[in-house]
């Protein structure tokens, strides 16, 4: 995913248009895997939580999102609140993540939150050891359920430092990846098990951002559903602002407010004063609760 901004005082990423790499690298692993999210009837894992548990009501919306590399400016955020978008992906951690977050702090979540602003927290984990590039954090098949429990609890610990209350959604980045390697499907699936458990064991709702080509399908078709997070966000370039007519798997998963799109990249776009290119996408699954 990504972002840029220019503007007297504007996020600054002309060159971040790819989620946490460039879209040149993304629009290659994309190109390399084939083209087309995550997985189940909003996984009754997932919906059902545990029974042992008060879960808080989750948070959801439902209408157009953008994502960016770096979390714009509070300016920026009150001049693009004009209704077009009503939420954020922001990049709450990972040892993956691509842009520094100057503005992400506490402060800035409370009062983006404050003008109505719904957010996305989304973490970049371990890659897979079959990826293409190279990444500072990835999977080794050996230790795979670990690295999955240590980042889900990172993931929980950066968000909750932001203010981001239990019964938040936190959605894990997995980029492409080749998914008829057997070995590394079966290790990245056993990571995303890992950080699943871990994420849910704290009272966090769990979602996933992957390509509808290659790792969000491996969640989406997995024949054990077990541990796999509640929520797909599955990217699908095809400029639809929907979650239903292009969905591309199995029409029964992840039903009832569990689904998001991102459906176009590198998108310009000026409000306020504020350039920021972004990613679109169309949302229906829970959010960040915040305050």
């Amino acid at each position: 995913m990504s972002s840029t901004s220019s503007a007297s005082g504007a996020p600054g990423k002309s060159a971040a248009s790819g989620h946490r790499r460039s879209k040149k690298l993304r629009y290659a692993a994309w190109a390399a895997a084939g083209a087309a999210v995550l997985a189940g009837a909003g996984l009754t894992a997932q919906n059902s939580l545990a029974t042992t548990t008060a879960w808080p009501s989750a948070k959801v919306y439902t209408g157009r999102a953008f994502d960016a590399c770096t979390a714009p400016s509070l300016s920026a955020m009150k001049a693009w609140n004009t209704g077009f978008y009503g939420a954020a992906a922001v990049y709450v951690g990972g040892k993956n993540r691509g842009c520094s977050q100057p503005n992400l702090t506490a402060s800035w979540v409370k009062s983006v939150s404050s003008l109505g602003w719904k957010l996305v927290p989304l973490y970049v984990g371990a890659q897979p050891p079959c990826q293409t590039g190279s990444s500072p954090e990835v999977i080794t098949a050996s230790t795979a359920a670990s690295q999955g429990a240590a980042d889900g609890a990172d993931a929980v610990a950066k968000a909750s430092a932001l203010g981001m209350k239990p019964g938040s959604a936190l959605y894990l980045d997995m980029e492409a990846y080749d998914t008829t390697n057997k070995a590394c499907d079966d290790a990245v699936l056993t990571y995303i098990r890992g950080w699943q458990k871990a994420v849910h064991g704290k009272t966090y709702r769990t979602g996933f951002y992957g390509f509808s080509s290659s790792s969000a399908k491996a969640v989406a078709t997995a024949t054990d559903r077990t541990n796999l997070p509640g929520n797909l966000w599955y990217a699908k370039w095809d400029k639809v602002n929907t979650t239903t007519s292009d969905w591309p798997f199995d029409p029964t998963l992840y039903t009832g407010h569990h689904r998001a799109h991102q459906y176009m990249v590198n998108s310009k776009e000026s409000r306020g004063g504020y350039t920021i290119t972004v990613d679109r996408n169309a949302w229906d699954a829970p959010v960040a609760i915040v305050g």
